[in-house]
């Protein structure tokens, strides 16, 4: 088990460099990695950055690859700061968040290489770590052998190590900044309670662009333990593909297990070898996680809750069967406790302080000091009580005993015809009908006012027969007004249910 002291992100890799020396890092495919040919590869190219500049920040335009992950690891050597980016995003975005990062230089991959046309233009100048003989084609930074460069460079815990871009769903990204001191103690919190090991193979579904990815790659780099890539197909058949790949600890939004469901994934023992379960990202369904541990009962299960400003993760709840059911709102699992350390108060919409429901604040030593756009921090962090807040605008309510349980989005409380409503508890009321396996209700404007519309899989149901059983739990005026069946929900880029897409949708329905 690793050892409990906080660590920077490449001190973190060089425990497990020393404890699984040739051991598989990561394995893609066919492909594999060992840490020592991964801490090869990034010495060389560490080394050349600095060589050559030594850039402040570096972009990783690229997929999962091997490049990728060693190529991470080579911007942290080098003292850097990581700004992983993804070349199935909009050109535009792209060059957005390489212009907000203050990019000049970044490592790229076969995928990120085909896009990189595209991405460079007069105003957007940059350089490319050369690991691939395109020299000829961008301007380079070439990479050879340095013997001065003997070791990472050293960073303090203040020093960034990443910045990410929350996913503009409702708005233009902002660059979020995280520190080494702020992974340390999202680390230093997670290793307290989970024995990862050198035995262990961790399944990577998150992109490295997004902040659960990260946990992935250094939970399982931090124990010596192996990443195994899931691609999509895997859900095909996703027993044979854990078992084919020996994977231990598993990690995906909620909505990995209605993938593996719909495609009878998850029979009684099918996942038998997993270890560790782990979901984030969404709300998590106490009836998902009881169709997951049937196919793994020897699995321990957290749910997992944070914005990607408070480094990764902020809370967890380890599931307790009926206890959690008890514990949770509208049939969800609790998010558990905030992380030792920090301090959390619930503001009402008044602004008053609440004991029991509210907004979540947090400060503690995984908030962001602030975005990289300064103008971007109006409305998200406050300064109250001495001290620096940060909201999450996440709706949540306390249980006695100090775990908080999730109830939506504070922008996901409208009203209807005067009435107040969550749309989480909507949600709740058509999962609950005969044949519905899970829904999602989005509002719409109208020119009578808002009209709530309800998405929902499973059995396709007469909509009238959704209208009654609705009409006897909620008043009139708040029923939806339509009831769309799906085969499934669509998924964003991060395998979150893509409710934008689904409110314009609804917003393109006739009247």
């Amino acid at each position: 088990m690793a050892k409990l002291v906080p660590l920077t992100l490449v001190e973190r890799f060089l425990q497990g460099l020393e404890i699984s020396p040739d051991r598989p890092a990561v394995r893609i495919g066919s492909e594999l990695a060992t840490y020592q040919q991964v801490h090869d590869t990034a010495m060389r190219w560490a080394g050349s950055l600095v060589a050559n500049g030594s850039p402040r920040a570096v972009g990783v335009l690229a997929g999962k690859s091997i490049t990728s992950y060693a190529g991470l690891l080579a911007v942290l050597y080098a003292g850097a700061t990581v700004v992983p980016l993804q070349p199935g995003f909009p050109t535009e975005l792209t060059r957005r968040m390489i212009r907000v990062a203050e990019l000049d230089t970044l490592i790229v991959d076969e995928r990120g290489l085909a896009v990189l046309p595209e991405v460079t233009d007069q105003e957007t100048p940059l350089r490319v770590l050369d690991t691939g003989g395109f020299a000829d084609r961008f301007p380079t930074v070439p990479v050879a052998s340095h013997p001065e460069f003997t070791a990472p460079v050293q960073v303090t815990q203040a020093d960034r190590a990443y910045v990410l871009f929350t996913s503009g769903s409702t708005g233009i990204p902002k660059g979020v900044p995280v520190s080494h001191g702020g992974f340390a103690h999202y680390f230093d919190q997670l290793f307290r309670r989970c024995d990862f090991g050198p035995e262990d193979v961790l399944g990577q579904t998150y992109d490295l662009s997004f902040d659960p990815g990260i946990h992935d790659v250094f939970a399982a780099w931090g124990a010596g333990a192996t990443i195994q890539v899931v691609p999509p197909s895997a859900y095909r058949d996703l027993p044979a593909f854990v078992a084919e790949h020996g994977i231990t600890i598993w990690h995906s939004t909620p909505s990995g297990i209605w993938m593996a469901r719909e495609m009878g994934g998850l029979e009684k023992g099918a996942l038998s070898g997993l270890k560790w379960s782990i979901f984030g990202g969404e709300a998590l369904r106490c009836q998902d996680v009881e169709d997951w541990l049937a196919a793994a009962p020897g699995s321990r299960l957290e749910n997992r809750y944070g914005p990607t400003e408070l480094s990764i993760g902020i809370s967890y709840h380890r599931w307790a069967g009926e206890e959690s059911v008890k514990r949770g709102i509208n049939g969800t699992v609790p998010i558990g406790r905030v992380h030792a350390g920090h301090d959390f108060r619930l503001v009402t919409e008044h602004g008053e302080q609440s004991p029991e429901e509210g907004e979540l604040w947090v400060t503690g030593p995984q908030m962001i000091a602030g975005y990289l756009d300064p103008a971007d921090d109006e409305g998200r962090f406050v300064d109250f009580d001495g001290r620096r807040w940060y909201r999450t605008g996440d709706r949540v309510r306390a249980n006695p005993d100090g775990e908080l349980a999730y109830i939506g989005r504070m922008d996901s409380q409208v009203k209807v015809h005067g009435w107040r409503v969550e749309l989480a508890e909507i949600d709740h009321l058509v999962r609950e009908c005969d044949g519905v396996r899970d829904a999602v209700t989005v509002a719409r404007p109208t020119a009578h006012g808002t009209e709530l519309v309800a998405f929902y899989t499973g059995a396709e149901i007469p909509e009238p027969t959704l209208a009654d059983a609705m009409r006897a739990v909620l008043q009139a005026s708040t029923l939806p007004r339509r009831y769309i069946h799906l085969d499934r929900f669509p998924l964003n880029s991060n395998r979150k249910v893509d409710r934008l897409a689904l409110r314009e949708r609804a917003e393109n329905l006739p009247d």
